[in-house]
């Protein structure tokens, strides 16, 4: 934890994406390991699979049970946005053609116009500072993130509001993604999905080939996404043609049944979910791109 240490927070918040490691922390302040934050702040897309809405529901009732408030907080539904921005821009890290060949992920704005806005919006409104108020140097907020000791790579150790410090809790127990699994396993929450939208551009190989055997619903949604981002007649700050596959075939054509080298050690027992550039990315946090960087 970096920042002020003077004076005690005037809110100690937890930023929830719903995932495995803010899962952890959540029912770890439920029951006390932690002490109790005075929120938890969920930042809903409106483009999450069903299953991580049900798992919010649960996890919701366990809060609620521990005096524990979830403030689910939008920024619009990122689907809707994609389609019907009359800018035409698009805020997802689609794949577009670059001039030596092969695809590169667009500009992301997704994390920080549909997670991390709303997320502050909610956090000044509910210190009593609420939209573009100014917030006294004195006061100042403890934000936990749930990244575990094997992202470090994601701490970016700073934030957008001066007002704001991080805290990594996981970090300071000295857990794993690997150790998570683990502790919500022993207490009956094994089926903590990964928090992604349904059409993220990061989605591996694997993620696209169970969303299109075992959700199929959810497959096709994101193939009409995929389809009607390239009939938009206008798109802004975007080359060429927007793909969410990087293969930058449309999706329903897109070489999903490969499997990647980090699919076999996977197999093989080597690897838990490891977050690797042709592997099956971890869920998405507010403070952390599933590419694996900081927010």
């Amino acid at each position: 934890m970096s920042g002020r240490t003077a004076e005690p927070p005037a809110l100690t918040v937890l930023s929830l994406g719903a995932g495995v490691q803010s899962t952890t922390l959540a029912l770890l302040a439920a029951e006390g390991t932690l002490p109790k934050p005075d929120a938890a702040i969920f930042a809903d897309t409106g483009w999450e699979p069903a299953r991580v809405y049900r798992h919010l529901d649960r996890l919701e009732g366990e809060l609620t049970g521990a005096g524990i408030p979830l403030y689910r907080v939008s920024n619009g539904n990122l689907r809707e946005h994609t389609l019907t921005s009359p800018s035409g821009r698009i805020r997802l890290p689609v794949f577009t053609a670059t001039a030596a060949g092969g695809g590169a992920p667009a500009v992301r704005e997704c994390t920080r116009e549909h997670k991390i806005r709303p997320i502050t919006r909610k956090v000044r409104e509910l210190i009593g500072y609420p939209g573009r108020a100014r917030v006294p140097g004195d006061v100042w907020v403890e934000q936990w993130i749930g990244f575990s000791t094997d992202e470090i790579q994601r701490v970016s150790g700073k934030s957008d509001a001066p007002y704001i410090t991080s805290r990594y809790p996981l970090l300071d127990l000295d857990m794993s993604r690997r150790d998570c699994v683990r502790w919500l396993t022993a207490r009956g929450w094994a089926d903590t999905p990964k928090s992604a939208c349904i059409g993220c551009p990061f989605h591996g190989n694997r993620a696209w080939r169970e969303m299109r055997d075992q959700h199929p619903d959810e497959f096709a949604d994101a193939v009409e996404v995929d389809r009607a981002m390239r009939a938009r007649t206008v798109r802004v700050g975007l080359r060429g043609e927007p793909y969410l596959h990087r293969s930058l075939l449309p999706l329903d054509q897109a070489p999903i049944d490969h499997v990647t080298r980090t699919e076999w050690r996977d197999r093989q027992g080597d690897l838990l979910d490891e977050l690797a550039e042709d592997g099956d990315p971890d869920g998405c946090s507010p403070y952390g791109c599933r590419s694996g960087q900081a927010a």
